[in-house]
């Protein structure tokens, strides 16, 4: 998070962490050992989007405090919350694609070119027939008259040696 973006956020959670910090039900995030909180801590994965956005940051900010401190002294649940807290998949680390999404996706990209792939075929069963212009028989045609009409002498069709398909496209 950039120090702007930090800063904008402590200074608009000021006045409310003022305001919750003279009520008796704050959240302190002290420890595990010692604390009437602790399941907070050890259900922090499940109670964290249940947490309005003012208590996320309070806990947050403490937890930050509490990592301060020797990491020896720090209890697992007090580690494991400090982790998840900062790089959890939640907020912008959400996942955008929820768990067994895959499927979904697959039977639509499916679906979607079975669609595609069946319009093309309506399409082509609609289409008129080729033009005459399109057989072997009419192209092998248009070489001889090409050669007869010395098109191209140099490096084309009426040059000498010239071994290339001519006008023949089609192999029907």
């Amino acid at each position: 998070m950039s120090l702007l973006r930090t800063a904008a956020l402590r200074a608009a959670a000021a006045p409310r962490l003022a305001t919750r910090a003279a009520s008796t039900s704050s959240i302190h995030v002290v420890s595990s050992r010692s604390n009437e909180t602790a399941p907070l801590l050890a259900n922090i994965e499940a109670s964290w989007a249940k947490l309005p956005a003012a208590e996320q940051f309070e806990v947050h900010q403490q937890l930050e405090e509490i990592q301060k401190k020797d990491w020896n002294e720090l209890t697992v649940d007090e580690k494991k919350a400090a982790y998840w807290v900062a790089f959890g998949p939640h907020g912008p680390r959400k996942p955008v694609n929820p768990p067994g999404n895959t499927i979904k996706v697959f039977a639509g990209t499916l679906a979607a070119v079975g669609v595609a792939l069946g319009l093309f075929a309506w399409a082509r069963s609609r289409a008129p027939p080729p033009v005459n212009t399109w057989n072997k028989e009419y192209q092998e045609q248009s070489t001889e008259y090409l050669k007869e009409q010395k098109s191209d002498p140099i490096t084309g069709i009426s040059s000498e040696g010239y071994k290339g398909k001519g006008m023949v496209m089609v192999d029907k």
